[in-house]
């Protein structure tokens, strides 16, 4: 019998993820902000979006568009959408059954994992890995089988012959990234028929994110899955209006799928999210009339880099190619043999400059002695970063 004095009980529980922590992310921005550093690390802006896109929204507000849209996203903003991918890339998906408006992009990765993969099933990742992928997988009861990206001259490389050797009858589903985070890599179009050789007569599946789609630099082409009728009729595509109009808090993204599997995607959204925040969708939709700030976007990025790349060209580090996305990767064997985790917070605590071990991005933390940063930052924020690594 209980006591009257004896605390109420809070049962246990057993963690669907007991390998998941608090992200590297979070600490480190958490350590930047006690230390008084440059956040180079976590990858967000730290300006604002253009002022007519607020204006598009308050306007979306002002027009009573404030309750719940559609399931599937506001009609207006998938149209757009479509428009959008058919004017890039080609591809004409349908409005109403193939593009669905998700609640960032992290939940539509996972809202398509979860729709797709069954326990047992197996999901190849490429790592280093985008944070979110592994553990959508284990949630459903799959099992990530991981294929390690090749380093070279020319920066990382997927080496899809050991991808062809990973994939067995319990393969579901292969995941993308395009640009990459972290590397900065970008799949060219030879990558994509070596990905299409692959999966050719197989169920498996694609999940291809592109959220940075809109940065990729020298002139290079951005090769959406949506260019690929092969690999569009398998594939979920991903993307992201946070990363291309600077409002990562927003959390609003997209996903285009054919429609059988965009059918088992909306069965799950449903459940986890049901619909995306109203105004914010016609805002956007309306702001999307212009292309003019995406298919910008490459050169405003590519500046960044330079200036970025151009004030480390002079210090210790070893610049790796950064050929898309708004990070830089850097090996740092000339200025410390700690490992990455450890130079990363010395980076942020003694030089104030917090940066991103690459090794987080490996399930079994990989160290290849380098770390990245973001420079998607302010000019003048970038030249103080600058400054303090010039004195490592």
């Amino acid at each position: 019998m209980n006591s009257r004095n004896q605390l109420p009980m809070t049962p246990s529980l057993t963690s669907r993820l007991p390998a998941v922590g608090t992200t590297v992310f979070t600490r480190m921005s958490a350590l930047a902000a006690q230390a008084g550093a440059v956040n180079l690390g976590q990858g967000f802006p730290d300006f604002g979006c253009e002022r007519s896109l607020i204006g598009a929204v308050n306007a979306a507000m002002e027009a009573d568009f404030n309750q719940y849209p559609m399931m599937s996203g506001a009609p207006v903003l998938r149209h757009a959408i479509g428009a959008k991918i058919a004017a890039l890339y080609g591809h004409q998906y349908d409005v109403d059954s193939e593009i669905t408006v998700t609640a960032g992009a992290t939940q539509a990765l996972t809202t398509a994992i979860l729709c797709s993969v069954h326990p047992g099933d197996e999901v190849i990742v490429i790592e280093p890995v985008y944070d979110s992928y592994v553990p959508a997988i284990t949630l459903a009861g799959g099992v990530a089988v991981a294929v390690e990206m090749e380093v070279g001259a020319k920066g990382y490389a997927v080496p899809w012959t050991k991808v062809a050797a990973a994939v067995n009858g319990k393969t579901r589903m292969i995941v993308i990234n395009t640009p990459h985070n972290p590397t900065s890599s970008v799949l060219r179009a030879a990558d994509m028929q070596a990905l299409a050789d692959i999966v050719r007569g197989t169920n498996v599946l694609i999940l291809s994110d592109e959220v940075y789609e809109h940065m990729v630099y020298d002139g290079q082409r951005h090769e959406s899955v949506s260019r690929h009728p092969e690999l569009a009729a398998r594939a979920f595509v991903v993307s992201s209006f946070g990363k291309t109009y600077h409002v990562t808090g927003w959390k609003i993204g997209y996903v285009a799928a054919p429609a059988a599997l965009m059918a088992e995607f909306r069965k799950v959204h449903q459940y986890n999210v049901f619909s995306v925040n109203t105004p914010m969708q016609h805002g956007i939709a309306s702001y999307m009339a212009d292309p003019k700030p995406y298919l910008e976007l490459p050169a405003f990025y590519q500046r960044k880099r330079d200036l970025f790349r151009d004030g480390l060209k002079n210090t210790r580090f070893e610049l790796l190619p950064a050929d898309g996305t708004y990070f830089q990767c850097v090996r740092y064997d000339r200025v410390s043999s700690r490992t990455e985790a450890e130079f990363a917070e010395w980076l942020t605590t003694e030089i104030k400059v917090a940066a991103i071990p690459v090794s987080a991005f490996y399930q079994q933390g990989k160290e290849s002695g380098v770390v990245r940063f973001c420079f998607a930052k302010k000019d003048e924020t970038l030249a103080l970063a600058l400054e303090r690594l010039a004195t490592v």
